[in-house]
Formats: structure tokens, sequence, C-alpha cells
């Protein structure tokens, strides 16, 4: 697996600027730093600490660290890392002080099955859990969940961009929404901690992200779209394109959860994305304007006469008025630079 681009690892280490300092000498403790949001964590910040000489050393909690060693040899070997295998529901608590805790491990969501009633949403909480405690007994100041834009429940039509203090919920007799209820609950599991044992709690809500680490064949449309394109493909739609979706740069994302960290108002949560709204055939059309025009777009249904196309965008004017965040890096520009980090067959200049 390749570095970071430069100028990514760069753009993350200005714009978080002197808020690095606030982590300096401390020990920090991160969950899920094997996935896409935890290896962009993770790399910041270890340029950041060559960079600035910020004396950070980290403990990366995995299930697997020899999987690890071998896709991201240059972050699970780096000297400032130290790895610890467990799950995040179980794992053995490492010794000393962490002042800051990154708890951005989630269960792949799955459906609910016999063995699994609740699907995604016991394993969740149960590891939201074990990670408060852990922060409890282990001297954390500064603690960060990353939940999700799922915490909403389906956007209204009528609702361009979700702010955080939209009262929406996830349907409770809705299966689907297991994944959503565990982000509520765990912050809920969050707040009351956080109240109870002195530290702060911050808390991110994620919405959809662009950027090197984005898997190409799982869940993620962007990803699917610039996969097919790599691959010589048609871009394949599989609904009717209308639904309204965002996406930030995963290096704007990265200074974002950083200054939330450093300087955000526990238990006060934040939007973390795009506040510009793109339909999914709109995406499709520009990963193909980008990387080659003369890809054919395949949709598979027709869009429903008089439907109101569903929304996922957010309202990110509360990041913006209380912590200066902004967007820099726009959406054309996130997927050249992404599909270049892929890897692929064109220069895309």
């Amino acid at each position: 697996m390749p570095t970071l681009p430069r100028q990514d690892l760069d753009h993350v280490l200005e714009h978080v600027g002197e808020h690095w300092t606030d982590v300096a000498g401390s020990r920090v403790f991160i969950t899920g730093g094997t996935g896409f949001i935890g290896k962009w964590l993770l790399e910041t910040l270890l340029w950041a600490n060559g960079e600035r000489n910020l004396r950070v050393r980290v403990s990366l909690l995995t299930r697997d660290p020899a999987r690890f060693q071998r896709e991201a040899p240059h972050l699970a070997t780096h000297p400032a890392v130290a790895l610890c295998q467990g799950d995040v529901r179980t794992f053995n608590f490492p010794e000393g002080e962490f002042r800051y805790v990154i708890h951005a491990a989630t269960e792949r969501s799955f459906a609910p099955t016999t063995g699994h009633p609740a699907g995604t949403f016991d394993s969740d909480i149960e590891g939201t859990r074990r990670v408060l405690e852990f922060a409890r007994q282990h001297g954390t100041r500064r603690f960060l969940f990353t939940s999700s834009g799922a915490v909403y429940g389906k956007q209204p039509c009528e609702l361009s961009n979700v702010p955080e203090d939209y009262a929406g919920a996830p349907s409770t007799t809705d299966p689907g929404t297991a994944y959503g209820q565990a982000k509520r609950v765990s912050e809920f599991l969050c707040t009351m901690y956080a109240r109870q044992h002195g530290f702060s709690a911050l808390i991110a809500r994620l919405f959809a992200f662009v950027g090197p680490h984005l898997p190409l064949n799982e869940n993620f449309a962007v990803g699917n779209f610039m996969g097919d394109v790599l691959a010589g493909r048609p871009i394949h739609i599989k609904g009717d394109g209308t639904p309204y979706r965002s996406y930030l740069y995963a290096a704007d994302m990265a200074i974002w959860l950083w200054i939330i960290l450093t300087t955000g108002t526990s238990a006060r949560p934040y939007n973390v994305g795009s506040a510009e709204p793109l339909s999914i055939a709109e995406l499709a059309r520009l990963v193909a304007n980008v990387a080659n025009p003369a890809t054919k777009i395949e949709i598979a249904e027709n869009p429903q006469p008089g439907a109101a196309p569903a929304r996922y965008v957010p309202n990110v004017n509360r990041a913006a008025s209380e912590l200066g965040l902004v967007e820099r890096i726009r959406v054309e520009e996130s997927i050249r630079r992404t599909m270049e980090w892929h890897g692929g067959r064109r220069s895309f200049t």
C-alpha cells in the first residue's frame, strides 16, 4: 500500500497548524486505525510527529497485526507506533496514561441473523463501552468518537442540508437501521461517561468522503465508479441515479477531525462532510469526465415520476462558525487525486 501523497500530508500539517502542539508529548490510543478513517488519522499524525517533533507515541488496536504489517509496513513498523492485538469489544488495556483516545472502529454493517438478532447494534455498542472504560481508567482528557450522519435517520426531502439539531432519528422498527441506532446510543454513552468521569467527549458525525485508501469494491458509490473506470468498464448505477450525496476530500476530513479533537466542545456533535450536493448520476458523470469522458454510464432503474430524491447531505455551519473549518479541496480535484493514488492508467491532468 503506498503512502499518502506528500501534498496531502503537507495540506493537513499546514491547516491543523498550531493545534498540533496540543498533542505534543502525549500518548494517543486509536481504534479502527486500519480502516479508511483510521489510516488517514494515523499517517497524518505520524507525518506531523516527524515534521514538528511532537514526540507523540501511538498505540493502535488491531485484530490482525500481521495483516496490517503486510498492508501498511510504513505505518505498522513506525518507531512511534505500538500495535495492540485484540477485538474492540474485549481487548486487554495497555498500561500507562493516554491523554487522547480516538474511537474510529466500527463493525461492518450486517443484517440481523438468528445468531445476531440485533445485527451490528450489539457489537458496536459493546466496543464503544469498552473503549470508554479504557479512557476512564487511563487518564484520558479528550475522547473523539467518529459517529455518523446515520443518526439522523431518513433526511426529509424538503431539508436540503441536515443540521446537528435536527430532531429526526432512525426508525425503531426498521431492522436496517441497526448501524444508525448503535451510533446514537454510542453518542449517549460517550456523553454520560464524559460527564461522570471528567473528560471531554468529542462527537464527529461523518458523512461521505473520497480519497486515497477508499476501497473501490465495497459499498461506496464513488469508489465503485472509480473502480469501473480504472478497470475499463462502464460505470454501473444500481438504482435510478437520483439520490443526493456530498463528498469531502479525506485530507480535509483529517483536518476537521484533528481540530475537533483538540478544540471542539464536549458533547456537542459536529457534522463532518461537504455541504455541496451531487446526485449519484451527476457523480458518475463527474468521475467519467475526470478520468475518461468516453466512459459509458449505465443506470439500472428509471426515476419514479413525481418522487422526491433521497438526500444525505450535511449542514456544516456549526463546524465553520465555531471551529473555522472549511472545505478546501473541491470534488473534481478529490476524484483526480484519488484515482492517481490508485494507480490509474491515465495521468488525469
